[in-house]
């Protein structure tokens, strides 16, 4: 069937920009409630309606904290995603310590145990809308599944997010992951209305491009750009050759690419940022570029950044020199 006639199942309307709650579920340092009660009321002032927080995100905390602002709001004026795989149970092992080999700050009074079974991801649904206080989410997504194991999630944990959707549970469903053979191998092999790609559909990393984006065309499917910033590499004017990617040191050759783009984005007077963060967007399965942020000013300055105006001379400069696709 030709991309033109790909039948496309209507989304959630999805804001340009969103808001990835993991920071407000205490992500690399501990914020009270205040602090993340004041990172949300930034997101709303920016115009910022579309939310996307996981029961991983300290322990469920995220969901507790995101729940407890958007009651606050009108329900039909925003849009809020979740993630099912991993349930939430007593911990056993409690020593008293903190979640930081998850990079969470919050007790470990709670473990996360995977179950990819129907009844599994029913119950995930069930419990995060406890947590929210709300009586619905708008999209589910299946969280990393590549970790634990994909062929059961295509065999059971897609057709129970399915089953969920037909019933009129939740209005769209999908994956979530930063593995580009895991979202093409779901995209194939699941009915998938959205799936969210954090960190290879970037400015500086299209890995994505390779299979992700032509199995999502190929079968209508929208997609969530995530990490867009490269592990905060593109967040600032001028990157160090001393900033964190991925997991580790970044390497000769990443680094000189980096150096390229910067010089590209300076030529034509655009903050590296605005170009990292609307450079996903030119694609149009894109949906939606989720962002975190760990302080107010942090959503504010992504917002002015998703409405720098952009000379497509810079996306013709940075693809005639091999930096983009």
């Amino acid at each position: 069937m030709p991309e033109s006639e790909v039948p496309v199942r209507p989304l959630p309307a999805l804001t340009r920009l969103g808001y990835g709650a993991a920071n407000v579920g205490n992500l690399f340092r501990e914020l009270s409630d205040e602090q993340a009660w004041a990172i949300l009321d930034a997101a709303w002032d920016a115009g910022i309606r579309y939310f996307d927080t996981a029961p991983h995100y300290g322990l469920g905390l995220s969901e507790r904290r995101l729940g407890a602002f958007l009651q606050t709001k009108p329900r039909d004026e925003f849009v809020i995603s979740t993630k099912a795989g991993r349930l939430l149970r007593p911990n056993p092992d409690d020593d008293g310590g903190l979640d930081v080999a998850n990079d969470f700050h919050v007790p470990t009074t709670l473990r996360r145990e995977w179950d990819f079974s129907a009844e599994g991801i029913r119950a995930s649904l069930d419990e995060s809308l406890e947590r929210l206080g709300l009586d619905r989410v708008d999209i589910l997504y299946l969280h990393d599944p590549e970790r634990h194991d994909l062929d059961l999630a295509l065999r059971e944990a897609f057709p129970a997010l399915e089953q969920l959707r037909d019933e009129g549970a939740v209005d769209a469903v999908g994956i979530g992951s930063m593995v580009s053979s895991a979202l093409a191998a779901a995209v194939e092999g699941a009915d998938l209305d959205l799936i969210m790609v954090a960190g290879r559909y970037t400015l500086l990393e299209q890995s994505a491009a390779d299979d992700v984006l032509p199995a999502c065309r190929a079968h209508g499917t929208g997609v969530v750009a995530a990490s867009v910033f490269n592990s905060g590499l593109l967040a600032k004017d001028e990157p160090s050759r001393d900033d964190r990617y991925e997991y580790g040191r970044m390497p000769d050759e990443l680094w000189r690419h980096v150096q390229r783009i910067v010089a590209v984005c300076r030529s034509y007077d655009v903050p590296l940022p605005a170009a990292a963060v609307q450079f996903t967007l030119r694609d149009p399965s894109v949906r939606s570029v989720v962002v975190g942020g760990s302080r107010p000013e942090q959503l504010r300055r992504n917002a002015e950044l998703m409405a720098v105006d952009i000379p497509p001379a810079l996306w013709d400069e940075l693809a005639a020199e091999g930096l983009i696709r």
